[in-house]
């Protein structure tokens, strides 16, 4: 299982605007003046578009400066995180029922870096059963999709067993989550908890569409294909 974190398990909303304009202000003394979209999008597309529209260049160098203030916000917010947003509803309680499950892992696919995704899921106290090493994180790639791959062979390298893809599960809230569940052939479950509507959602071909994680019976048959 791949799960997202922003919309998905955790509602920080704000939080990124807040820290990108910290992290630019760090590295290159800029008032943060335009932000490009968030939503499904990675770390390493949205940092490009961010160094792009404030005059800078976005080589690697510039980007991993970037990277490196953004994760010092992050720690430094770390401790009053859940003062500052919720974790979603029936997020905790879906992971733990899919723990208790034989053979399925849970991991992630999210735009976050690695050490922010630990320091959102750790302050409402979410990643007890998700194994972060695993995970195929904003730091790889602009394209989303590239990341369910890389998760993927993470996995299997460590289990020592192949995942096929119609085993493989990415849940999330956006239709670039769905979409990059769709070109891997994994399945896609998604959840109407952020800016996407469920008709949104459908449209882009999720194979289930939830209202949120409440209702974990449905949580369970979107993702081992029954209740049970």
């Amino acid at each position: 299982m791949l799960w997202d974190i922003d919309q998905t398990l955790v509602d920080l909303r704000g939080i990124g605007a807040a820290w990108y304009t910290a992290a630019l202000a760090e590295v290159a003394g800029l008032e943060l003046r335009a932000l490009p979209n968030f939503g499904g999008r990675t770390e390493r597309a949205i940092s490009a578009d961010i160094l792009t529209s404030h005059g800078i260049e976005p080589t690697e160098e510039n980007v991993r400066k970037l990277w490196l203030a953004l994760i010092a916000v992050s720690e430094s917010h770390a401790p009053t995180l859940s003062s500052n947003g919720r974790a979603l509803s029936g997020a905790k309680d879906a992971l733990n029922a899919f723990a208790s499950h034989g053979g399925i892992v849970q991991t992630l696919v999210t735009g976050n870096l690695p050490e922010i995704s630990v320091h959102k899921l750790t302050a409402f106290d979410l990643h007890e059963h998700v194994d972060f090493e695993i995970g195929g994180y904003g730091s790889l790639s602009a394209h989303r999709p590239d990341l369910v791959p890389a998760a993927v062979g993470h996995a299997s390298a460590k289990h020592g067993t192949e995942f096929a893809p119609t085993s493989v599960v990415v849940i999330g809230d956006t239709p670039d989550d769905v979409r990059a569940a769709l070109d891997n052939g994994a399945v896609a479950v998604a959840v109407a908890t952020g800016q996407s509507s469920a008709e949104e959602l459908a449209d882009a071909g999720a194979h289930t569409v939830l209202r949120d994680l409440t209702d974990l019976a449905a949580v369970r048959a979107a993702v081992l294909g029954s209740a049970d």
